[in-house]
């Protein structure tokens, strides 16, 4: 399916998503043009489906760009929102858009409080700099057979989860307490994929309960939040069945994948 290496994957979103999709192909004059395997189509498409917008969900291929998406946004990446006849792109504005745009749609995504709004941009932001480039960079190693250099990865990425966690409210099980906010947004899509360390590469090895030893409650904590993100509604209906997955994250993990992501994690830099 053309002549981009990454272009040949399943066209269509399966299981709980597919539900989504059938539901959103009516005209909206809010579009969504998505690509059901893309993380960080994920980050808008969950935010949509919480704050119950109505939307139309469009879905193309990235890697073989229709005319319709690049008219829209010249990078031919997803996510782009369609609004009113104008285009709007990069997954994280789209969540904040959604949110200041749609006031009576809740549940909000920032907090009220102003030191907590910057707390949030500040945690979203490490999310996005530091929690997905070392999600990536432990996808991507290579060689496997390096087990000295795989183990680092894994500990690059285990150390940045541990970070996060202990800035999280004490109770949870979101971020923030008791309700999601855009930091569980926007990772969340990550966590939703851990389980491609187990399939490629030997595993998280996050510490079991019990053996966490002087952060013990930090890993339990952590595992509070994940189950927490993996049983929201939002999140999980918005993920496709593991299987058609599998080819893409393969390339990922040979480190053949070439997408942007995929050559930004390839060449040291962060997330393009």
């Amino acid at each position: 399916m053309g002549s981009h290496p990454d272009a040949d994957l399943h066209p269509v979103a399966t299981g709980p998503a597919k539900a989504i999709v059938d539901a959103h192909q009516a005209d909206q004059p809010l579009k969504l043009y998505s690509g059901w395997f893309c993380p960080f189509v994920q980050r808008a498409w969950t935010v949509l489906e919480e704050k119950k917008i109505p939307y139309q969900y469009i879905e193309v291929n990235p890697y073989n760009k229709p005319e319709s998406l690049i008219s829209l946004n010249p990078r031919g990446l997803v996510p782009t929102l369609q609004y009113e006849n104008k285009p709007l792109f990069e997954s994280t504005v789209i969540c904040e858009f959604l949110e200041e745009a749609y006031p009576d749609h809740g549940p909000h995504l920032l907090p009220k409080d102003p030191y907590d709004r910057a707390r949030t941009r500040i945690w979203t932001d490490f999310c996005t700099s530091r929690i997905i480039p070392a999600f990536h960079r432990f996808l991507q190693f290579q060689p496997v057979s390096d087990k000295k250099g795989l183990e680092g990865t894994r500990q690059e990425f285990l150390a940045k989860l541990k970070e996060l966690t202990k800035e999280m409210d004490n109770k949870g099980p979101f971020f923030f307490g008791a309700e999601p906010s855009l930091i569980d947004f926007v990772v969340a899509p990550w966590i939703m994929r851990l389980w491609v360390f187990d399939h490629y590469k030997q595993g998280l090895d996050m510490p079991a309960p019990g053996q966490g030893g002087e952060d013990e409650n930090t890993w339990a904590r952590l595992r509070t939040w994940m189950k927490a993100l993996e049983q929201r509604p939002s999140i999980r209906d918005t993920t496709s069945e593991k299987e058609n997955y599998l080819p893409i994250y393969q390339r990922y993990a040979d480190d053949r994948a070439q997408s942007e992501l995929a050559k930004a994690t390839r060449t040291g830099r962060g997330v393009p």
